[in-house]
């Protein structure tokens, strides 16, 4: 069974959770589950364009926010996928994308037997408010089931680790 998680900076939690408990019911495979981040590289070219408008050509491109924001982009996608692995607790696959955000998503989840995501719109209003542009757009064209989770907020809490049986060496 190959399960996709779409990780994000704002939802991430919630769908690596959602996999923990998927995966333990279904036994997945150690390399069944990938854990997606998509780096939206539409912002880093916004800020390029902003500092090239405003200043004009031909200016250090040492101090372009664009190409430092592409710069930080990569480490920051890495740290969250090993902060997901970690959370998640067993094998995965890390799959790193760059360009639009929802075409990406539907594309890795072209081989995917299911693809787990959060709700990214309006919090605590259901239908569709409650997903964001991307995610909708995932929603409505990926090739497979899509499990849909709420993600944490305040008001709800997140899921204690579970309990690793004793004498196999404490928490998971």
């Amino acid at each position: 069974m190959t399960v996709l998680v779409w990780i994000t900076e704002a939802t991430w939690p919630a769908c690596v959770d959602a996999a923990r408990v998927r995966a333990a019911r279904v036994h997945a495979a150690p390399d069944g589950i990938a854990l997606l981040h998509v780096s939206d590289d539409e912002v880093a070219a916004a800020a390029h364009r902003a500092y090239a408008g405003l200043l004009g050509r031909g200016h250090r491109p040492d101090r372009d926010p664009g190409v430092r924001l592409e710069a930080l982009a990569r480490p920051a996608a890495a740290d969250l996928l090993e902060a997901a692995a970690h959370r998640l607790g067993r094998p995965c696959v890390f799959l790193e994308h760059h360009g639009r955000v929802e075409h990406e998503v539907v594309r890795a989840a072209a081989g995917a037997e299911l693809l787990i995501c959060a709700r990214d719109g309006e919090p605590g209003r259901p239908g569709p408010r409650s997903l964001g542009r991307a995610t909708r757009f995932v929603v409505d064209h990926a090739e497979c089931p899509v499990l849909l989770v709420w993600p944490y907020g305040e008001e709800t809490p997140v899921p204690p680790e579970p309990l690793v049986p004793p004498g196999s060496g404490g928490w998971a």
